[in-house]
């Protein structure tokens, strides 16, 4: 039963998220908005991180899952990265890298201000 009271406290999130993108005058992701608001939540100790830690440490061990339906999306598009696909390998290489590169520099930081 406590797993789904932390369920209902992420979808409440996700649905406020929802919400502000649908009353926005431009195009912005509401899963984007609701995480934003999660995170706000979790900062200011409005929800405390034992609320919602058994359904987090779930969602951890069985991530795998959450991305079947996006391989299965992207095979949709097998036409467009058959034909491009040295282009799209050049991009991943290259955004991963620089991801790397400021995740590292980041946490570099972060090390230092403790």
């Amino acid at each position: 039963m406590k797993i789904l009271k932390e369920f209902l406290i992420i979808l409440i999130f996700t649905f406020f998220g929802e919400l502000i993108a649908w009353l926005l005058p431009f195009s912005f992701p509401g899963s984007v908005i609701g995480l934003l608001l999660f995170f706000v939540s979790l900062l200011t100790k409005i929800i405390k991180v034992e609320q919602v830690k058994e359904l987090s440490n779930w969602l951890q061990k069985n991530m795998a899952i959450l991305f079947v339906p996006l391989c299965v999306g992207v095979m949709q598009y097998f036409d467009i990265i058959k034909v491009q696909w040295l282009e799209i390998i050049i991009i991943l290489f290259f955004s991963t890298a620089l991801t790397m590169l400021v995740v590292s520099l980041v946490a570099k930081r972060g090390v230092k201000n403790e």
